[in-house]
């Protein structure tokens, strides 16, 4: 089913951070929606999500005209202080419309003109290694964090059929790391994961941020439980994994390969 794209011009773009991202001044969002349409998404349980008839991952509105917003909104809030931003907290910033598009292109070029002290670029696509000429200038302003919940591709088909493969992720990593850009891998939510996990990330990153629904919905876990998150893992017989306790065992198995001040768990691993 083809998804349906709007065009929208904003009359804002940066929001104050809040909640689990308060530890930054704002957050950025290039776009509505998510046509990844992850099954266990906490902002399926946000207004964003509820008060639109079309179902989410159905839909994205592209927002026209960011760049030049981005620009005054950024010259204003420097005069007030440090600029921290967390890009992005209820879309990923590189939708497969970006491809076209530009949005979070144009954004990050915005940047290089009137630099933030930092941002998160926090995706799940392969597509952010496009942008690696505009990230390299940004240097240590900027971190990518991929989320790579699993090291298995049929897990990632089983809960998020729509987001691109794992091979992609990695290999995006990797092109990070040759290119010199700040990056980490986010396991995030922690979903079921083979004993090698650890061992394909180390070559590829030196910081590692896990964090799984409990943790990291927002509502410890109840947005998320909504959802019926629950059967899903049923359904591949590994309920096991959803617990409050799942992550303590990817934990452990990342220190068996990254020294300790390389692990980050839930929100420590996403501060600026």
């Amino acid at each position: 089913m083809k998804n349906q794209i709007n065009y929208k011009v904003p009359k804002s773009l940066l929001n104050k951070g809040t909640g689990f991202l308060n530890g930054y001044t704002h957050t950025l969002n290039p776009y509505t929606g998510c046509t990844f349409g992850c099954s266990y998404c906490y902002v399926r349980q946000m207004p964003v999500s509820l008060f639109r008839k079309e179902d989410w991952g159905s839909w994205v509105d592209v927002k026209k005209e960011a760049s030049d917003l981005l620009a005054k909104e950024l010259q204003r809030a420097r005069k007030k202080g440090k600029v921290t931003i967390f890009m992005s907290s209820s879309t990923d910033p590189y939708q497969p419309v970006e491809v076209q598009e530009r949005i979070t292109r144009s954004l990050l070029e915005t940047m290089l003109l009137h630099p933030p002290d930092f941002v998160l670029l926090q995706t799940r696509s392969p597509l952010v290694t496009r942008d690696i000429d505009v990230l390299q200038k940004l240097g240590n302003r900027v971190r990518v964090s991929m989320t790579v919940e699993t090291d298995l591709d049929d897990i990632r088909k089983h809960f998020t059929p729509s987001a691109p493969p794992i091979a992609g992720r990695l290999h995006a990593l990797k092109a990070l790391r040759d290119a010199g850009i700040q990056a980490q891998a986010a396991i995030a939510p922690v979903l079921p994961s083979s004993d090698q996990f650890a061992a394909a990330l180390r070559p590829l990153v030196k910081r590692v941020c896990i964090d799984d629904s409990f943790m990291g919905d927002g509502s410890e876990g109840k947005r998320t439980r909504r959802l019926g998150i629950e059967q899903l893992y049923e359904e591949i017989g590994l309920e096991q994994w959803y617990h409050p306790d799942a992550y303590k065992q990817v934990l452990q198995q990342m220190k068996m390969h990254f020294a300790a001040h390389e692990l980050f768990v839930s929100q420590a691993g996403f501060e600026p």
